[in-house]
């Protein structure tokens, strides 16, 4: 049974957008999240924990991608959400080095 067509995206760049949003852009945000929690907390149980909720997590934010009117606001809120785990990250090895 094919899909109603008023529920699908008519343009291939917000389709594209949506899919790699989707992929990498989930992607991206669930490994700096786990980053920046391994730069303040425990490495070696967030490293371990990350093996699965990563992917709970990334799985999350490929629903969220879809989900969304716009892909490439998508990919605006994804860039700026794994800029500032960066900078968390980065303050973290600063503050707590891993020797």
């Amino acid at each position: 049974m094919p899909a109603n067509k008023k529920h699908l995206t008519p343009s291939a760049s917000q389709r594209f957008a949506k899919v790699s949003a989707a992929i990498l852009g989930g992607l991206i945000v669930a490994v700096m999240f786990h980053m920046a929690l391994a730069s303040w907390f425990n490495h070696v149980a967030v490293i371990i924990t990350s093996t699965f909720s990563a992917f709970i997590l990334w799985a999350v934010l490929m629903v969220l991608a879809f989900l969304g009117k716009n892909g490439w606001k998508i990919w605006g809120i994804y860039l700026l959400t794994s800029t500032m785990l960066g900078v968390v990250f980065y303050f973290g090895n600063q503050i707590n080095p891993i020797v």
